[in-house]
């Protein structure tokens, strides 16, 4: 995942949302059609949206060296610990970001960002309750912190806690956040709820924020086949594997719309790739057991 800053001359960092993959699992796997296929308008997974993209060039000897050097100029300054443990955190190096991001918060008990990224990197090391309680803290520090908001809105929907995380979501974007996650998050939640119309409108804006992302065009797909638009949920799909090819959701949706139209040879063929990409991936393996021998 990348970072950005908390302001244009700030050297504080914290987690990026705009570009990091939004992981909805918008499977199409609930929506009843005349062929007796299950697809999905109205259900997803509740996978991580905030899981950190490692980058290992980000914990190079070299990188760490030089953000260690600027610790080492001004000791007593937190900014540097925060900058350093974005770095491990970008780089899978999770027990070192948090000594950092500890130690920028013992330097400064009211450095909100340090706590929000801690949090994330607690999510990542599968700790929610611990990353909750980060983000109240961020919030309580600052209650117009829109990053903090959507990550512990992201806590609440994997918990199921869907009213929470609606709210969290609906107040990062009340406070104008340019984080495409928040308006992505609310759209999975109206689709639990049946609301697809208002969920094609927050995956829109989402995809206006984040336009290289192939998840919001996954979760704008369901909701369109779910209100029985299969060229448009097809149109996005496809761009969905146009900007990420190795995602098994957006293959695996090829294939249940190539099924629903009739040609189980293609079908079988995009599940085949989708359980290829993730073998472990329900849907692409009942898809291709369905249609395989078709």
């Amino acid at each position: 995942m990348a970072f950005k800053t908390a302001a244009p001359s700030s050297a504080t960092l914290v987690f990026s949302t705009i570009t990091a993959p939004i992981r909805s699992k918008a499977t199409l796997s609930a929506l009843a059609l005349a062929s007796g296929v299950l697809l999905a308008g109205c259900s997803t997974t509740s996978q991580t949206t905030d899981l950190i993209t490692v980058d290992r060039a980000q914990g190079s000897e070299e990188n760490i060296a030089s953000l260690t050097s600027v610790i080492n100029a001004n000791p007593g300054d937190p900014e540097g610990y925060n900058v350093r443990g974005s770095a491990y955190g970008r780089a899978g190096q999770f027990k070192q970001a948090l000594d950092d991001f500890n130690r920028a918060i013992q330097l400064n008990p009211q450095f909100y960002q340090a706590y929000a990224n801690r949090a994330l990197v607690y999510r990542n090391m599968g700790k929610p309750v611990e990353a909750a309680n980060d983000y109240n803290r961020a919030i309580q520090l600052n209650s117009s912190y829109d990053v903090a908001y959507i990550g512990r809105g992201n806590i609440y929907r994997q918990a199921g806690r869907n009213d929470e995380a609606f709210n969290d979501f609906n107040r990062a974007i009340q406070l104008d956040t340019t984080d495409g996650r928040a308006y992505h998050n609310r759209g999975l939640i109206y689709q639990l709820r049946g609301q697809h119309a208002q969920a094609i409108e927050d995956f829109s804006r989402a995809i206006s924020l984040s336009p290289n992302s192939p998840e919001p065009y996954n979760g704008r797909a369901v909701s369109y086949l779910a209100m029985g638009d299969d060229e448009n949920a097809f149109a996005d799909i496809n761009t969905a594997i146009a900007y990420n090819d190795k995602l098994a959701e957006s293959w695996t949706n090829q294939g249940l719309v190539y099924e629903t139209r009739g040609d189980r040879a293609r079908a079988a063929k995009s599940f085949a790739h989708a359980a290829r990409l993730d073998p472990n991936y329900q849907p692409a393996k009942d898809g291709l057991a369905r249609t395989r021998s078709s």
